[in-house]
């Protein structure tokens, strides 16, 4: 039941359709720390929401209703009001792999993002969420020790395999559902430039990169460079948070007059011309079992050629692995996006 402060602030959102918490202070009279001990409140039970960052921050009405209650302790979770009944394990799937970016830049995670995808598309929850469970399981399939094993797809698309391994993380999409969670979290580090963004995702994917040093005895890593120049690189970001306690290759870009992404050439052999004619390893030291990282694979192309120069130059006596946190499900898909 809310209180007639809450109830104030309610109605003072809805009269203004936006507000600061200044603008609060000052219609109501009460301490800062006041409002916002009521708006946290009221942001739990997702009657209003916020958006931005300090120090421009504004609280809105949630139009897109939340009464349903759900709950992952029990055996299931239930709505009376709409007769919805969700399994606990379903709850705890879509808890552990949901992810959504709100066109306005929320972070939803879990339930209450497929909620409100769910609500945002008109379509029934208990349903749907059967179906996306379907969905996650079919391409399980694909994952062996939390990994999806893309070297046939490598063999399958080239005349020949430099690579004696390709990982992903995750795909990068699932039909109807979208962009995976890694595959949300990849668009919108690299687009936003956002450091923090970059943080979580880099944090969240060290472990599994760290299993993979492990049990291939990696002794060489390279990052494969960016080709768009931006002020907050994600490769680079990524390989310092990362810290991985092996020698580099060295691995760069050449810059020419204009600089073609891989994911702007629909043709396979444009990609592969693309990343013979514009990586360049640096000859040094010598590895025995190397790994590549790369954000996404589409078709492959780069980290084949890069592989390719590689063993061209004699530097790696043993195993070349590449690791992409993202890679299409089909033999040569385009990920433009990223």
């Amino acid at each position: 039941m809310k209180n007639d402060t809450s109830e104030k602030i309610i109605a003072f959102i809805e009269k203004n359709n936006q507000v600061t918490p200044k603008e609060l202070v000052d219609y109501l009279g009460i301490t800062k720390q006041a409002i916002f001990r009521q708006l946290s409140k009221l942001i739990e039970n997702q009657t209003i929401f916020k958006s931005g960052k300090p120090p421009k921050v504004f609280y809105f009405i949630n139009k897109i209703k939340k009464d349903k209650a759900f709950s992952i302790n029990g055996a299931s979770s239930k709505s009376s009001a709409d007769n919805i009944t969700l399994e606990r394990n379903i709850i705890q799937e879509i808890e552990n792999n949901y992810l959504i970016i709100t066109p306005s830049g929320e972070k939803k995670e879990g339930l209450i993002g497929f909620t409100y995808w769910c609500e945002k598309n008109n379509l029934p929850l208990e349903k749907t969420a059967d179906e996306y469970i379907q969905t996650l399981d079919k391409y399980a399939k694909f994952k062996k020790d939390n990994l999806i094993d893309g070297t046939q797809k490598i063999k399958n698309t080239f005349s020949k395999s430099y690579l004696d391994h390709l990982f992903y993380l995750d795909f990068y999409s699932l039909e109807r559902f979208g962009k995976t969670k890694l595959g949300q979290f990849l668009l919108y580090a690299k687009q936003s430039q956002d450091k923090k963004l970059i943080q979580e995702l880099s944090t969240t994917i060290k472990p599994r990169i760290d299993s993979i040093i492990l049990a291939n005895k990696i002794d060489g890593v390279g990052f494969i460079p960016s080709t768009v120049k931006r002020e907050v690189q994600f490769m680079k970001e990524l390989e310092r948070i990362l810290q991985l306690n092996l020698r580099k290759i060295s691995i760069s870009k050449i810059k020419n007059d204009i600089s073609v992404p891989q994911k702007t050439l629909n043709k396979l052999e444009d990609r592969i011309e693309n990343a013979d004619k514009t990586i360049i390893v640096k000859k040094g030291q010598t590895f025995i079992n190397i790994l590549l990282i790369d954000d996404a694979v589409g078709s492959g192309a780069t980290l084949n050629q890069t592989a390719k120069k590689i063993r061209t130059m004699e530097i790696c006596s043993g195993k070349i692995i590449g690791l992409a946190i993202t890679g299409s499900f089909k033999g040569f898909d385009v990920i433009s996006e990223v």
